[in-house]
Formats: structure tokens, sequence, C-alpha cells
């Protein structure tokens, strides 16, 4: 059953490393990510699942102790999914995962398990449901740290340009996830989502399927657009 979900941006700018002279910029995102990962540590999880969309050679489940990489992103950096373990590991974390890795690092996660899976930012909201559903059940408390920024198409100079759809989408899902509205999650449209190049839209529909059945009350802590990039950083308990 889900006991709590953490929601956190997925830039890897949130690696001060990576975003070097700008990294003050993303202080507040920072804290309040760190205040999500401890609503998480207080729901003593028996498994912490991280979430993010992936490109085709990372998606799937990844096993804790799997290794992630800013490296790409020109900063020495390297990154575990939790401590190392015998499992025989064939590929790196994606980068959501590894942002998500990088959090717990930070905070020095260490109340439960952890896994990883990397899912498609197309995953049609029905699989994601059902994807949730099988989450959920992995164990008897599991807890989830969902990665996903909002749309990309805030501002002139943001990656997907201005589109002024981008403003009403990013709110929708800050008020759905800061109020836990399952209804609202799931009706989130995934042709505008992608349109908007919203990475967060599938995890947070997985979200809403983890939470069927089961009363969450859901905080915003975060909730701003740097970079013409929505982010958002929620708790659900």
């Amino acid at each position: 059953m889900l006991v709590a979900a953490a929601v956190c941006p997925c830039p890897p700018l949130l690696v001060p490393e990576v975003a070097t002279g700008a990294a003050p910029e993303l202080d507040a995102a920072r804290a309040a990510c760190s205040d999500a990962l401890g609503v998480l540590a207080a729901a003593r999880p028996d498994l912490l699942v991280v979430l993010g969309t992936a490109e085709p050679g990372g998606r799937g489940p990844f096993p804790q102790g799997t290794p992630g990489t800013f490296r790409g992103f020109g900063a020495d950096v390297d990154v575990r999914l939790g401590p190392a373990t015998d499992a025989p590991l064939e590929r790196e974390l994606p980068a959501s995962l590894a942002v998500g890795a990088w959090l717990l690092e930070r905070t020095g996660w260490a109340d439960a398990p952890i896994e990883g899976l990397g899912v498609a930012d197309t995953l049609e909201p029905e699989r994601c449901a059902e994807t949730g559903r099988e989450l959920a059940g992995r164990a008897e408390r599991v807890a989830l740290l969902v990665m996903g920024d909002a749309s990309a198409c805030r501002t002139l100079k943001a990656p997907g340009y201005l589109d002024e759809r981008a403003a009403p989408f990013d709110a929708e899902a800050a008020r759905a996830l800061g109020a836990a509205d399952l209804a609202a999650l799931r009706a989130l449209d995934p042709a505008l989502a992608r349109e908007l190049k919203a990475a967060g839209r599938a995890p947070w529909q997985i979200l809403a399927g983890a939470a069927h059945g089961v009363r969450l009350t859901g905080t915003l802590l975060y909730e701003d657009a740097p970079y013409g990039v929505g982010y958002l950083v929620a708790t659900w308990s």
C-alpha cells in the first residue's frame, strides 16, 4: 500500500556542480526537495521506489545500488541508487533517476530499501494507473519518489519556447499535486503534456494509480518556473 510520496523536479541543474555559477538560483527548490524526502522518511516505508521518465535504453526496473553519473552534463559527479548490493548491474541510471539518487544521497537516506523505475513519457494513462497499482502492491508500506518536470514552455527562452497553454497546465498540475487530487491527475492530457514537454505527466499519473483507494493528504512545497521550465515539489502522506 502507498503510504507516502514526494514529487520533485528532475533537472540535472539541481546538482550544484552541473549548475556551476547558477547553482544558487535553485537553492529554494533543493531545500523543498529535502523537506519532501523528510516526509518519506517519517512514513517508515518498507520500500522506496524512485520513478521518472527515461529514453528507451533507460526504461524498466533498476535494482538498489545501480550507479548513475552527471559526467555527460559536464560535472564530475557520480551517484548510486542506495547502498551497493551483490546484484548484477547492467546499465546506469537515466538522468531523472540519477537526480533522485543524488537527492537521496544528499539527505542521507537510510530508511528503506530502494528500487528505480524508468518509464516512457508517452505511457498511456490506463497503463500509468496499472503501473501505479503494481508499485503500491510491492510491499506493505510503499513510498514513491516521483521525479518529473512540468512544462518547458513558460517563456521565450524556455527549451520549448513560449506556449500560452503552459502556465494553465502547470497551475492545474500544481493544484492537483498539492491537493492529492487523483481525478485531476488522471485527467491530464497526454498529448498536450507532450506538446508542452511536461515529462512529469506519466510519473504523476502513476502516482495517482498507486494512491487509488488510499486517503492521502497533499501539500505543495514549491512552485516556480526558472529557465522557463515548471518545477513542482509536493508531498503526499
